[in-house]
């Protein structure tokens, strides 16, 4: 039996979701993208299954690279009529899973930045059926649209923040040796 000091207070551990939120916003530093970068976890029972990043397609100049998207347009989104070049987070994730064999039937998505109508298309048709998101996307019919597959059933939403506590913890741990006494990195 262990004897617990009466003023032993635990370390706070991020939940689950945090957890999963934090290696999307690590998968987000990867992005190419210059508008803004987005980073996308798939998980299941606990595990992840595959990452994914915003950015130009395999083999491809990668915007950041280049300093533009295409010559004379500094970002995709400064434009009305150029298509994006970047694969999304999503599909760049749904993609490596696909690539490795490994299903993503009945398992969550983590990501950044709500999924647009197509990336969610692509989520509902894997079998993916949580999408767990930092900060919201669709508006107007694209919103309604999405609301349509919630109210069907066959996706549940949830936007998700990280406590400021669990952001303090995951910096200093980014910022320092983590393998090291507790007492070193206070």
């Amino acid at each position: 039996m262990h004897n617990t000091p009466d003023n032993y207070d635990p370390p706070q551990r991020p939940d689950w979701d945090e957890y999963f939120l934090m290696l999307a916003k690590l998968a987000a530093t990867r992005s190419t993208c210059l508008a803004f970068p987005v980073g996308a976890v798939i998980a299941k029972n606990r595990q992840v299954l595959a990452t994914g990043y915003n950015g130009s397609p395999s083999g491809s100049a990668h915007c950041i690279s280049q300093g533009f998207c295409y010559p004379g347009l500094s970002s995709c989104d400064a434009s009305k009529t150029l298509p994006s070049r970047a694969v999304h987070a999503e599909a760049n994730a749904i993609a490596k899973a696909a690539r490795h064999g490994i299903s993503t039937d009945g398992a969550s998505i983590y990501v950044t930045l709500e999924p647009c109508i197509y990336c969610l298309k692509l989520v509902i048709a894997t079998g993916i059926r949580e999408i767990f998101y930092e900060t919201s996307f669709n508006s107007g019919e694209k919103a309604a649209l999405r609301d349509t597959f919630i109210s069907e059933g066959i996706v549940e939403f949830k936007q998700i923040q990280l406590s400021e506590n669990t952001a303090k913890k995951a910096a200093l741990f980014l910022l320092h040796p983590t393998s090291v006494l507790k007492d070193s990195i206070s």
